[in-house]
């Protein structure tokens, strides 16, 4: 029943696609686990943020002068030290 033997080859392109199917599935779950590592760390990190300082709306508000409710980049990254 099991005695033929069976002439078989893998010829270049084969090996190729195999390579470039492992080198999917390894990106694929390494990506995977990242994602998932980096949400576990923002659960347990959540916690630490909450102390953090927030911004006062009425600060931005102040900013514009009445003008439209409109926050540019500039009002964001202006240098308030004085």
């Amino acid at each position: 029943m099991f005695n033929q033997t069976a002439a078989m080859y893998i010829d270049p392109a084969t090996t190729s696609l195999i390579i470039q199917i492992s080198a999917g599935v390894l990106i694929t779950v390494g990506t995977f686990l990242g994602i998932f590592w980096s949400k576990i760390k923002r659960a347990f990190k959540k916690n630490k943020d909450e102390e953090t300082e927030s911004i006062d709306v009425s600060e931005i508000n102040a900013l514009h002068d009445g003008e439209k409710d409109l926050i540019t980049a500039g009002d964001l990254l202006s240098d308030d030290d004085n």
